[in-house]
């Protein structure tokens, strides 16, 4: 069976351990921001307070934590985790209880969210460096399956949780499955990436200067902006055509989708170089992202959309990838957290565009900014050294 693949993976010593603990502290993090606009809105009665927590929150997020990834490159995993998530649960602590304006605990629940997603793939990246061909980038796939799933499942829980009249519960849930599974990933130092030496650190960060990792930030970010333009672009979509229950299934088949391709990707060793590969899914993704700008029916939309789930994955395993292979290794971590940071940029730029294309053109309007998105990613990724190739 193909998914032996994965199981042989998985039996790698130490493998199993920090990936399911890891897949805890995922589906927190995929919870903390709904659970957010729960618990603000139920406080408050006002979706723009909400916001505005929210918006706090993903800034201080995005903004450090390439912060938190330095420490972790500098002072390991088993130091930093412990401190980074009793600081978090201080955080939530302060936004459940009301004891500081909901803007200021918003940004500290954000400023001290650990990075787990970049410390699993940096934990990957160490038991497998040496290990078989083609073993890391399945590991990437399962990886992009933890988060995939841990985004369907997550924001489901926060969901039911506010429904029921307990908006507080979906932030605390949240709250302690991140710091239940970070104190768990601290206390595995048998697969935590070891800590480089001075002689390693010394000038190692001006490989995030080099202009191959400036291209590997400026594609995420430009998938960032197609992720943001996508979620307004189809609730749009199902307003404009009176079927806003629509909506869901159709961010539900992209979903599903997505879910088959980071499993797809992993089965088999891909003749491309990663780099030439990701030329070719930014390029096919512009194609099949492409019509939704001029269609109208509900199933070649869905079908356009289908297809856009596939191909999203395979970008994001390769963003690893490359980045594994790119930057040394006492900057690692720091690099990993540099693409979650450029992905949540990009979704918040484009949330501004494509609200005000919507307002100018309807849902085909914040569909064109899809589209330029990834017509730029394809640019981007194609771009070298003064030429397309």
């Amino acid at each position: 069976m193909p998914s032996a693949n994965y199981r042989t993976l998985l039996r790698t010593p130490g493998a199993a351990a920090f990936f399911l603990t890891a897949c805890v502290g995922r589906v927190g993090l995929a919870m903390t921001g709904l659970g957010i606009v729960w618990l603000v809105h139920a406080r408050t009665g006002s979706y723009g307070a909400a916001g505005l927590v929210t918006g706090c929150f993903a800034v201080t997020d995005a903004l450090a934590g390439p912060q938190l990834g330095r420490l972790v490159d500098r002072f390991g995993q088993t130091r930093t985790l412990p401190c980074t998530v009793i600081a978090h649960a201080g955080a939530v602590a302060l936004l459940v209880t009301g004891a500081v304006p909901d803007p200021v605990a918003g940004a500290l629940v954000g400023a001290t969210l650990p990075q787990i997603s970049a410390f699993a793939a940096a934990r990957w990246s160490a038991l497998l460096h040496d290990g078989p061909d083609g073993a890391l980038p399945r590991a990437y796939a399962l990886e992009s399956l933890a988060n995939g799933l841990s985004f369907l499942a997550g924001p489901a829980l926060v969901s039911s949780a506010g429904a029921a009249g307990h908006p507080r519960l979906g932030t605390l849930l949240a709250a302690a499955l991140v710091v239940g599974g970070g104190l768990a990933l601290a206390a595995q130092p048998r697969t935590a990436p070891p800590v480089e030496g001075r002689a390693a650190r010394q000038g190692a960060g001006r490989a995030l200067l080099s202009p191959a990792f400036g291209r590997l930030v400026a594609v995420t970010l430009a998938l960032g902006v197609f992720f943001g333009a996508q979620q307004v672009s189809i609730g749009a979509y199902a307003v404009e055509r009176g079927t806003p229950d629509l909506a869901p299934l159709l961010y539900a088949v992209s979903n599903c989708t997505s879910l088959v391709g980071g499993w797809l990707y992993g089965l088999r060793k891909w003749p491309l170089s990663p780099v030439r590969q990701r030329t070719a899914v930014c390029a096919a993704l512009a194609v099949v992202v492409l019509p939704l700008t001029v269609l109208d029916a509900p199933l070649p939309i869905a079908v356009c959309l289908a297809l856009t789930g596939l191909a999203v994955p395979p970008l994001l395993i390769l963003f690893s990838l490359l980045t594994e292979s790119t930057v040394p290794r006492a900057v690692l971590t720091q690099a990993f957290t540099w693409g979650g940071s450029a992905s949540a940029a990009g979704v918040a730029v484009a949330g501004a565009l494509a609200g005000r294309a919507v307002d100018a053109g309807g849902a085909h309007g914040g569909f064109a900014v899809s589209a330029a998105a990834t017509v730029g990613m394809t640019l981007i990724s194609g771009w070298r050294g003064g030429r397309l190739g």
